[in-house]
């Protein structure tokens, strides 16, 4: 778990760096309006739409190991390409370049942990392995600020040039590792007793023909029936909440000088943008455990949702930088918590390969809000001139997936127990 949380560090600060960059001299040299700079951030979900379920269909056949490595060499390559981008149009195409390579990463890795962990202890594990999030945007934001300042000359670069260049490599290095240290199932796991791995293989095996004879969701009905969309309709306003947060929270807190005479260096705008973050982050896996520990899934998604979907609209109506960093916090808390249980609830009745492409259309449908998100918000606030109604659509959404996560709540025999694998 810690290996595959440090994967998802490297791979969500790759992705949401530019969030950095842009405030920091990239928009400036680049000459990007606020709606060209919202498309730039946003387009990498449009190619991560068109590979995602191939992509994790690819790792159900060929195994983790293998092709985890291979979506990070490729995002690794594309993400060192983002430092010698020469226009506008080139960022645009690279993002989406980027976007392509990531694809199946996330959801592979989703799947990967139902080959490890049985139901009752799932959500946990995802919540280990997803803390990543916050603790990327925690440490990234501060370490992408010390690059930007200390890499500004360094080869002939800019600075955020200079980031973008150093935060690529180690998606190449980690590749190299994870395909000689990672493990594709329990029954080969040789750092297993024979006696452990044939317990958890057991248990795996229990659960998977007990949801397949239960359920019987086929791969056709994992990408077609209208519980899948509705889940992926509940993602995609968890995940608009954390790209709204991760692409302009450096923007908003870059605007306290001109809204409140607060005059910040870039190191200490990264340090504050780094403190939602790692409040989030201190809170997800304990409400996560709750949510495995009760058995109960649903208002553990929906509950966070609608906490932090109505204090991030609040955020900047209020009269000081304490009380904006306050709701802002609040919001980070709120998509935090929601989203490690929220795998629980499609892993409750997808198995096999219909877990594999049911996991991945919901993902790549969700990350839409991916594109959306940022892109909204920027072209609202070129047309308004202020975030404030960018920021009540983010709530709006939030709040709106929370009722259909409710309205999608399953029967009874949905939900495992938590002693069902005990």
């Amino acid at each position: 778990m810690p290996f595959l949380t440090l994967l998802y560090f490297v791979n969500y600060l790759d992705r949401v760096n530019i969030g950095f960059a842009g405030p920091n001299g990239m928009n400036k040299e680049l000459a990007l309006s606020s709606t060209a700079f919202g498309l730039a951030s946003g387009i990498f979900f449009i190619g991560y739409l068109i590979l995602e379920v191939p992509s994790n269909l690819a790792l159900h056949r060929f195994g983790a190991r293998r092709w985890i490595a291979r979506i990070m060499v490729t995002w690794g390559v594309v993400a060192i390409a983002m430092a010698f981008v020469p226009n506008s149009a080139t960022l645009v195409v690279l993002r989406f370049l980027l976007g392509v390579a990531e694809a199946g990463f996330f959801p592979g890795i989703i799947l990967y942990l139902t080959y490890w962990f049985p139901a009752a202890q799932r959500a946990k594990a995802v919540a280990l392995f997803m803390v990543a999030i916050p603790v990327s945007t925690a440490i990234g934001s501060t370490l992408s600020s010390l690059l930007i300042n200390a890499g500004h000359g360094v080869l002939g670069l800019s600075g955020w040039r200079f980031m973008f260049l150093v935060e690529g490599v180690p998606a190449i290095l980690l590749a190299v590792v994870a395909w000689f240290y990672l493990t594709d199932r329990p029954d080969r796991a040789k750092w297993l007793s024979a006696e452990e791995r044939d317990w958890l293989s057991g248990q795996l095996d229990a659960e998977r023909r007990a949801t397949e004879s239960e359920h019987g969701w086929t791969l056709r009905k994992a990408l077609t029936h209208p519980r899948i969309l509705g889940l992926a309709f509940v993602y995609f306003a968890v995940v608009y909440g954390v790209y709204a947060l991760g692409f302009f929270l450096p923007t908003i807190i870059a605007g306290f000088g001109e809204q409140f005479g607060t005059k910040l260096s870039v190191l200490q705008a990264g340090l504050v943008t780094a403190v939602p973050y790692v409040i989030g982050a201190l809170i997800m896996v304990p409400w996560a455990r709750h949510g495995d520990r009760t058995g109960e899934r649903t208002w553990h998604v929906a509950a966070p949702m609608i906490v932090g979907g109505l204090a991030i609209p609040v955020a900047l109506y209020l009269g000081n930088p304490y009380l904006t960093m306050t709701a802002v916090t609040i919001c980070a808390i709120g998509v935090c918590a929601a989203l490690p249980t929220f795998w629980a609830l499609p892993s409750n009745f997808l198995a096999g390969s219909a877990a594999a492409g049911g996991i991945a259309l919901i993902n790549a449908l969700g990350n839409l809000s991916g594109f959306a998100a940022p892109y909204i918000t920027g072209w609202l606030r070129d047309l308004t001139g202020s975030q404030r109604t960018g920021l009540w659509v983010v709530g709006a959404c939030m709040v709106a997936g929370a009722v259909v996560a409710v309205v999608l709540r399953g029967k009874p025999r949905d939900r495992r127990r938590p002693e069902a694998t005990s």
